[in-house]
């Protein structure tokens, strides 16, 4: 029993130690230990080189004579901003892609150098801002992240490299409750109108399409949403702070899935390898209802497609790590003449859980809680509740500790009674030990015998560690999911309950609840064995260094409680004894 008890302290401690290398490599600019290698960069030109090649730049403009050979002329296109409160949005005319949009409430994310910056002792440490604004949608020389939408079904149909024109508008929300964005462009017989829809507050943005069939004949156009985004794995992710950007759908009947960028690579692999043969993917490509998104750490884009229409949904590799989600639906057969129109929705914004819910079925699926999603979710909604009561996150971290702390109380209570008892029978359990020293089998019996006379059971002490570690896990998740704590302050020298502490206040306030812990507890008569319990606390203080704030508080205000509650069951034992 010694024996696994040591291997059990070795193996933790080794995890710790190669957990802590992995946040140093990560803070000092290196790969992380558990992440991929990072993909080649997308060429930022690709899509505006496509763009520019297309037939629809022959369309747009008559031809010019250049030394006798006719050359189409360029396409006068413009990039047209529009503002709101919660918003701001670059879309351009080639094609009435979406290349850009910044959420005006939401701080962008900061380098925080090693240790969020020395912890703030030093000035030239302090950690170097981030973008003042979080920045979704963007075509820059790291990311490629757009929108695109247009029309298939017949060739030469306006999509999303077909030059449109820009009608007058506001182009600012001001003192309203909306702002419009008009694009019209006409070629292929087929005359498109997109409507883009900004509200007050609102992070949903209406795409309307409006098809006139302008031609002689009958035509069957499809109308596509779609969602482009580079393979490259977000910068600062690790071990401790994961994050992800990844293509994501919900149906009805399939429900949610994550479907990750290099499946999406290894499906085109699969469809290069084997030519003219029929592939499916390994997610649903029909539905008459859903979403698709690319979803990231604490936000989401998601396309939100006509509901009870039946669409396609695609996955497809664009080019050089540049992929794509997106769907098709079908608009009907349109005789000469006539019209349809097709309204989707775009929701971009925070992964704010109540607002998720209210704009369709399934988005606050995108809310990654890890594997204890099962815990995560209803502790997240205790603690919401909390939260509406008392105002601040880091005071509804605390009753949260203290409603756990009720739950388990049995359970931890006859735990600690159980320590307690080991505690007054350490000598026996070292005569013993000092008696069988050179017969392992002999001491072990008369250890048991000891434990059955004295109605100990060995393992008491571990049940409300391995109880609480489910909570503990799933409050990491939570943390590190919830963007409604995301930049949360609770008192003092705490501004941000997601990141770690910048003082290590917490952390040392641990390491001084556990060093109490441990002297409350029985030692161990190995001596390796008790030099391992002393050190244990001062490895996991290191480890919550990199651990979010609002965690190590939770555990700092557990292991106060816990100490209260050993402290008074330890003296009742010892008046029981001494009587």
């Amino acid at each position: 029993m010694d024996i696994n008890k040591r291997s059990i302290l070795w193996i933790v401690f080794a995890v710790s130690l190669v957990i802590l290398w992995n946040n140093w490599m990560i803070s000092t600019g290196k790969p992380s230990m558990f992440a991929p290698a990072p993909a080649k960069p997308a060429a930022v030109a690709s899509a505006s080189a496509t763009a520019a090649a297309t037939p629809a730049a022959a369309a747009a403009g008559a031809a010019a004579s250049v030394n006798g050979a006719a050359v189409a002329a360029p396409i006068k296109t413009e990039v047209v901003t529009i503002t709101t409160d919660v918003m701001r949005v670059d879309i351009d005319t080639l094609g009435g892609t979406i290349k850009r949009l910044e959420l005006l409430k939401h701080k962008g994310s900061a380098d925080p150098g090693w240790l969020g910056g020395c912890w703030g002792l030093f000035e030239f440490c302090k950690p170097k801002g981030g973008n003042n604004t979080e920045v979704l949608f963007s075509e820059n020389g790291k990311h490629i992240y757009l929108g695109e939408t247009g029309l298939v079904g017949a060739p030469g149909l306006p999509n999303h490299q077909t030059a449109f024109v820009a009608q007058p508008g506001a182009r600012m929300l001001n003192d309203g409750n909306q702002v419009k964005l008009v694009l019209e462009a006409e070629q292929g017989g087929v005359k498109l109108t997109k409507t883009f829809t900004f509200k007050k507050g609102d992070y949903v943005v209406d795409v309307q399409h409006t098809v006139t069939n302008t031609g002689a004949a009958p035509i069957a156009p499809q109308v596509y949403l779609q969602l482009k985004h580079d393979g490259t794995p977000p910068e600062g992710s690790g071990f401790m702070n994961p994050q992800f950007i990844a293509p994501t759908m919900y149906t009805s009947e399939a429900h949610y899935k994550k479907y990750e960028f290099k499946k999406i690579e290894k499906d085109a692999q699969a469809q290069a390898e084997n030519p003219g043969k029929p592939f499916t993917p390994d997610h649903v490509t029909k539905a008459n209802d859903g979403w698709v998104a690319i979803s990231q750490h604490f936000f989401v884009s998601a396309f939100i497609p006509q509901d009870k229409l039946a669409r396609d949904i695609f996955t497809k590799k664009e080019g050089d790590n540049l992929y794509s989600i997106g769907v098709v639906q079908p608009l009907g057969t349109l005789a000469p003449g006539a019209s349809v129109t097709n309204n989707a929705r775009l929701y971009s914004g925070p992964q704010d859980t109540d607002t998720l819910k209210q704009v369709t079925e399934g988005l606050d699926l995108v809310k990654d809680y890890g594997w204890l999603a099962i815990v995560a979710r209803p502790m997240w909604a205790a603690m919401a509740a909390i939260h509406s009561v008392v105002g601040n996150w880091g005071w509804t971290i605390i009753a949260f500790t203290v409603a756990i702390k009720l739950l388990f109380f049995p359970l931890s209570a006859a735990s600690f009674r159980s320590m307690a008892k080991m505690k007054t029978v350490t000598p026996k359990m070292t005569a013993i030990r000092e008696r069988y020293k050179g017969d392992p089998q002999k001491m072990n019996q008369a250890m048991m015998e000891l434990y059955k006379t004295e109605k100990i059971n060995p393992l008491g002490g571990c049940l409300p560690i391995l109880v609480q570690m489910p909570v503990f896990i799933a409050l990491y998740w939570v943390l590190n999911a919830s963007v409604e704590m995301r930049g949360a302050p609770w008192a003092l020298w705490i501004t941000d309950l997601t990141q770690h502490d910048p003082w290590a206040i917490l952390p040392i306030l641990y390491a001084i609840s556990m060093y109490i812990t441990t002297r409350l507890n029985p030692q161990p008569a190995d001596p390796v064995q008790a030099k391992m319990m002393m050190f244990m606390p001062i490895a996991f203080s290191v480890m919550f260094f990199f651990f979010p704030s609002g965690l190590v508080l939770y555990w700092v205000v557990n292991n106060l409680l816990s100490i209260a509650q050993q402290w008074v069951i330890t003296k009742k034992l010892e008046v029981g004894v001494a009587k």
